[in-house]
């Protein structure tokens, strides 16, 4: 139901509540508790609507990126490797609200995807970060980031970003559509992706 019919049944039914009182002959007790129960009732429901309106006001817009989407795999990989790069990148994408999807392996870039340039990434001081920590960082909102333009090669003024390192051999890397767009459930299906796609590469090589 579109949240201004939430609105509209609210003020209905605190103004049948009201009429209802009004032209009531005798007040009884049972009465009064009901007329009680409807006003609060009402005032839920109009409350709901307020907070669902001061929610939605609140989420970010998508951004509006300057770059074309495509997808580059590295041609001489291995056709395993190459199944679950093309699977898991996909997935992602469309389970989740990256934009962008790259994955950086043995000192070079062997897939993007989503929106993408033909820019070289290196990693620098966060995905090192990343890899120190032998866990997920998560740039929430990007803005205020110093560093963020160590991301800029994938797609110039990414709004969130993920790194997750894999292993000491490379990195994930997940740019987002909107500052704050990853949700916990994004995290863990991006890491999870991730130790999938490190065992196959590692298991299948890279060649």
């Amino acid at each position: 139901m579109p949240m201004i019919l939430v609105l509209i049944v609210g003020i209905l039914f605190s103004l049948l509540t009201i009429i209802n009182y009004i032209t009531t002959t005798e007040i009884t007790p049972a009465l009064e508790r009901s007329e009680i129960l409807s006003a609060l009732s009402s005032v839920l429901i109009i409350l709901i609507y307020l907070l669902s309106k001061g929610v939605s006001s609140k989420k970010e817009e998508r951004s509006d990126l300057s770059s074309n989407e495509g997808f580059y795999l590295k041609e001489t990989i291995n056709s395993a490797n190459k199944f679950e790069l093309a699977w898991g990148s996909q997935m992602i994408l469309t389970a989740t609200a990256a934009s962008t999807v790259l994955v950086y392996w043995d000192g070079e870039t062997i897939l993007r995807r989503g929106l993408i340039t033909q820019d070289k990434f290196e990693p620098k001081e966060v995905c090192l970060r990343a890899k120190s920590k032998g866990s997920l960082i998560s740039l929430v909102n990007t803005k205020f980031y110093p560093g963020k333009t160590e991301f800029d090669p994938i797609v110039k003024d990414l709004p969130a970003v993920i790194i997750v390192p894999l292993l000491d051999n490379g990195y994930l890397v997940v740019g987002g559509w909107s500052a704050r767009c990853f949700t916990k459930s994004d995290e863990k299906w991006i890491t999870g992706w991730s130790d999938r796609l490190t065992k196959c590469l590692i298991d299948n090589k890279i060649k």
